[in-house]
C-alpha cells in the first residue's frame, strides 16, 4: 500500500499545481518582485506611432464583415497608420466580394481551401508594418486595442503581445458559456502574472501582434499556429507580454458539444505543440521560460489530465483499503471524488434538459475540459484532425 500511497499523492500534487498550485506560486512570486521593481512604460504621441497591419485570415464569415469592419474603423488608431488585410482563402459564402465594397482595405483571395496558417503564411508575404496584429473575424476589439499592443512594443525585448479574450456575458449562459467565462477570467489573471514575472506562453488567437522581422512562417499542418507562432518568438530571446486592457470580445459556445468540439481541437493542437517545442522542455537553456511553459501548458495538455482516472482507481483502492464508510482521510477524498463527478454528470444531464444550476458549472466545465485532453490526443494519434478550421457555433 505504500507505493500505492506515494503515486497517488504525487498524481495528487501534479494535478493541484497544474490548476491551481502554480498560480499560488506566481501570485507570491509577483508580489516579492514589485518590492523591488516597478516598470513603467511611456506613451507615444500619434507622430511616433508606427504602421500597424490588422491581419484577419477569415473563411466563410460574410455574417461577421459589416459588424468586423465597423468594429475596425472606429479603433482609436491614427487612420492613416493602420492598414487593414483580409485573407479569405477557401471561402465561397460571398465573403471576398461583400469585402471588395469597401475602400482602404485589402483583400486577399484563393479559391482553394488549404487551412488558416496556409492563408495566414501567404498574406503575411504583403505585410509591410513593422508590427502586424492578427484578429479573428467573429470578434470585437476594444477601441483602445491597438493603441495598448502597440505601447508594449516601446521596450525593444518585446516581439510579441497578447491581449486578452473576454466572453459577452448573457443573462442566461449555458454550462458551456458560464464555464468558458470563469475559466478564462482565471486564464487572464494568470497571463498578466505570467507576462509580469517574464513572458506570457503563448499567445491567443482572437487577438495577438508580433513584430514582423520576428515572425516565422509555421509547418502548413499545424493546429495552434498563434500558440506556435509566438512561442518560437520567445524562444528566440525576445518576451510575450500582455495586455487586459488590450481585448478582443466573442460570444461564448453555444452549447457544450459545441464547446468541446473547439476544446477537442485545442487539445489536438496542444499535443503537437509540446512535440513541436519540445526544445522548451530544457529549463538549463529557457530558465524562467522554460519553468513558466512547463507549469502552465505541458501539465495540463499531458500529465494533470491523464493523472485524473488513475487517481480515482488508486483512491478507490486505498478507501476500500480502510473502509469506504470510515472517517479516514481516503475515503473522505474518495466521496469528495464521487460527488465532483456526480456534480459533472449531473450538469451534463441538466444541460441537455435546458435546466442550469450555476453551481454545477464549474464541475461541469472542467470535466469537458479534460474529457476534451483525452479525445484531442486520440484525435492527434490516428492523424484524424484536419488543419482546416471547423468553427463552433456560438450563442446569440
Amino acid at each position: 500500500m505504500l507505493s500505492i500511497k506515494i503515486i497517488f499523492w504525487t498524481l495528487i500534487f501534479i494535478v493541484f499545481y497544474a490548476y491551481i498550485g502554480y498560480g499560488i506560486i506566481l501570485y507570491l512570486i509577483i508580489r516579492i518582485k514589485r518590492l523591488f521593481s516597478k516598470s513603467t512604460i511611456a506613451e507615444a504621441s500619434d507622430f511616433e506611432l508606427p504602421e500597424v497591419t490588422l491581419f484577419i485570415a477569415a473563411y466563410n464569415e460574410r455574417d461577421f464583415v459589416e459588424t468586423k469592419l465597423e468594429n475596425s474603423f472606429n479603433l482609436n488608431y491614427p487612420k492613416d497608420k493602420l492598414k487593414i488585410m483580409w485573407v479569405t482563402d477557401g471561402s465561397d459564402d460571398g465573403t471576398p466580394d461583400l469585402l471588395r465594397k469597401y475602400e482602404n482595405i485589402t483583400v486577399l483571395h484563393e479559391p482553394a481551401r488549404n487551412g488558416k496558417i496556409n492563408a495566414m503564411n501567404r498574406g503575411f508575404k504583403y505585410v509591410t508594418s513593422p508590427i502586424v496584429v492578427f484578429s479573428d473575424a467573429n470578434t470585437i476589439l476594444g477601441k483602445e486595442s491597438i493603441r495598448e499592443i502597440v505601447r508594449l512594443f516601446s521596450k525593444p525585448e518585446v516581439g510579441c503581445v497578447s491581449g486578452e479574450k473576454r466572453i459577452f456575458k448573457k443573462e442566461k449562459d449555458s454550462a458551456a458559456g458560464a464555464g468558458e467565462g470563469i475559466y478564462w477570467k482565471y486564464e487572464s489573471k494568470l497571463k498578466q502574472w505570467d507576462a509580469e514575472l517574464y513572458s506570457v506562453v503563448g499567445a491567443a488567437g482572437e487577438l495577438f501582434a508580433v513584430r514582423t522581422a520576428l515572425f516565422q512562417p509555421v509547418e502548413p499542418d499545424t493546429l495552434l499556429d498563434d500558440f506556435i507562432i509566438s512561442l518560437r518568438i520567445a524562444m528566440n530571446g525576445h518576451t510575450i507580454q500582455y495586455s487586459p486592457e488590450a481585448y478582443a470580445m466573442e460570444t461564448s459556445s453555444s452549447n457544450v458539444k459545441e464547446e468541446m468540439k473547439r476544446k477537442i481541437r485545442i487539445a489536438a493542437g496542444g499535443i503537437q505543440s509540446v512535440i513541436r517545442l519540445y526544445p522548451l522542455l530544457n529549463i538549463f537553456k529557457y530558465g524562467v521560460l522554460s519553468f513558466q511553459y512547463i507549469s502552465h501548458r505541458v501539465l495540463r495538455w499531458t500529465i494533470a489530465p491523464f493523472s485524473l482516472p488513475f487517481i480515482f482507481v488508486l483512491n478507490l483502492v486505498l478507501g476500500i483499503n480502510v473502509g469506504l464508510f470510515s472517517l479516514n482521510l481516503y475515503s473522505i477524498l474518495l466521496w469528495c471524488e464521487i460527488l465532483f463527478y456526480t456534480s459533472a454528470l449531473t450538469g451534463w444531464y441538466l444541460e441537455n434538459k435546458q435546466l442550469r444550476v450555476k453551481i454545477l458549472f464549474i464541475p461541469y466545465y472542467f470535466f469537458i475540459m479534460n474529457l476534451s485532453i483525452f479525445l484531442g490526443f486520440k484525435r492527434f494519434v490516428t492523424r484524424q484532425q484536419s488543419v482546416n478550421w471547423e468553427r463552433a457555433k456560438r450563442g446569440v
